[in-house]
């Protein structure tokens, strides 16, 4: 017969033992934790625009907050997709598996989010046949919710849908983007079968709103389609802000005893960007208003979830290169690396040596040589690789020419080896790497006022790092810190484990 206090000794053993689960921020953590991502901003739009700003959008974080001058992308190319994965996994291409906006994937070519296994939500159109279930690494939000017991809330919203999807995570409550077709805001059977009443009510407010938008002059050209219109004015980014605001008051993010985490990226900037470059007008302007609008939803947020109580950080997936024309016309070495003829030239050498066996160069993908493997049945492998190695180191643009299965032995800066190493996934990318001279940069058919990006260059890939609110001193730091480190920094800052494909540090601000 038990004793009875050997009965209360098992008795509180057996409650000792039962689980708790994480409950509350227990004042460790902010109530929300605000991710904001704008496409194609380099570091220097923070001070270039500086006196054109308000004091309560870019110029608040600044003088509120801690600003890391200093953070690089650390991996090539730069792109998107890549960098939105990157900042919130705090990982590289060859972990976390997102090696472009589009790559390789069991000898297809895919889009970075494309998933046919689901369907679309909120419209009729396959702008929805997307998940991040491509992306093998972990995020801050899946981190959060794991620490929370899944209590968290996560949400993800942009403009584009890889934006939306990648930053959210795999665990997200929902992600967001625009449906061009049907001027609304989607998502896939991924995250739910409906929409939401909050995105349905204000979907409905966009399609009111659109009929009343107007033809708009761009220097010489007339927007007058409707999504140009969308894209290319402050609207895009008006609408990616007010669907965050509505994100916010429609899940009671922030406001339900809980850290939850939402995820703002504005893509109009970078789609401005590619058309028009980065001194046009339009960029200026487009600039000027995204600080208001970042300036109303920091309002909000202090009314809302209180000022104090959340954490904000800014910073961008990639920069871009000044317009060859512009560069050109001051005298700046520039120039443009025509893809199409490359791809034409190289293929037309190599059917002189290989007769009988066409198109050796499949494509030439975020300056990646991507071998056709079918085409090249039969042949030496290693010879062809050589020989198109051989012919790129001739080419006038091209500074070095690597072959990405023999990284180490390139003989090329270690400081632009760790980017190639990184950015290489060798189930997912090409065979060869280019990397050309400063200042070129591919295009298509013509040299145009517009710009792009993907290099290694700082144009590229000196991006923003500010953080705001709980926690954070004011104060800045010149140290170099990369895209990786902000994941990690926001983990350490919110008491919650790095992202299983981490390789970043937690930067001390001080």
């Amino acid at each position: 017969m038990i004793s009875k206090t050997r009965l209360l000794t098992l008795l509180f053993f057996a409650l000792s033992c039962i689980p708790t689960f994480a409950g509350g921020n227990q004042g460790l953590r902010p109530k929300l934790i605000v991710g904001i991502v704008v496409d194609q901003m380099r570091w220097d739009y923070l001070y270039r625009f500086h006196d054109e700003y308000t004091t309560r959008g870019f110029r608040r974080m600044l003088s509120e907050g801690y600003s890391f001058e200093n953070c690089q992308i650390n991996y090539i190319p730069s792109v998107t997709a890549i960098g939105h994965t990157s900042l919130y996994t705090g990982s590289v291409p060859s972990i976390h598996g997102i090696a472009g906006n589009r790559f390789l994937m069991n000898g297809k070519y895919v889009y970075c989010a494309e998933d046919t296994t689901v369907m679309t939500v909120g419209s009729n159109s396959e702008a929805g046949l997307m998940s991040p279930r491509n992306m093998l690494a972990t995020t801050i939000g899946d981190e959060l919710k794991t620490a929370t017991n899944w209590k968290s809330k996560v949400i993800g919203v942009s403009f584009k849908d890889r934006a939306a999807i990648f930053p959210a995570g795999h665990s997200a409550d929902g992600a967001y983007w625009f449906d061009k077709k049907n001027m609304g805001f989607v998502t896939s059977t991924y995250y739910m079968s409906s929409l939401p009443s909050w995105v349905e009510n204000y979907n409905k407010e966009i399609a009111r709103d659109v009929k009343e938008l107007k033809p708009i002059a761009v220097g010489n050209k007339k927007l007058t389609s409707l999504i140009d219109i969308v894209q290319y004015s402050p609207y895009g980014n008006l609408i990616v802000k007010d669907m965050a605001k509505r994100a916010i008051a429609g899940e009671k993010l922030g406001q339900r005893g809980e850290t939850d985490m939402i995820c703002v990226s504005f893509s109009c900037t970078d789609l401005v960007g590619h058309v028009f470059g980065t001194h046009a007008e339009i960029t200026h302007n487009l600039y000027i208003e995204l600080d208001k609008q970042i300036a109303d939803l920091f309002d909000y947020l202090d009314k809302t979830v209180g000022k104090g109580e959340y954490v904000a950080f800014l910073s961008a997936d990639h920069g871009a290169a000044n317009g060859i024309l512009q560069n050109q016309k001051h005298k700046i070495p520039s120039d443009g690396f025509f893809l199409g003829r490359e791809e034409e030239s190289v293929n037309k050498f190599l059917a002189e040596k290989y007769a009988g066996h066409e198109r050796l160069v499949e494509r030439i993908m975020d300056y990646k040589v991507v071998i056709n493997r079918k085409a090249a049945a039969g042949l030496d492998f290693a010879e062809l690789k050589a020989d198109i190695m051989n012919y790129f180191k001739t080419r006038p643009l091209v500074m070095y020419v690597v072959d990405l299965e023999d990284i180490s032995s390139a003989s090329v800066p270690t400081y632009i080896r760790e980017k190639i190493y990184n950015g290489y996934n060798k189930d997912r990318s090409g065979d060869i790497q280019l990397v050309l001279n400063p200042g070129v940069y591919s295009v298509g058919k013509e040299i145009g006022e517009g710009t792009t990006h993907g290099t290694w260059y700082p144009y590229d890939c000196h991006i923003p790092f500010v953080l705001m609110g709980r926690d954070v001193p004011h104060g800045s730091c010149p140290t170099e810190v990369h895209i990786t480190d902000i994941a990690p920094t926001i983990c350490n800052l919110v008491h919650i484990q790095m992202p299983s494909g981490c390789i970043g540090t937690p930067r001390a601000m001080q």
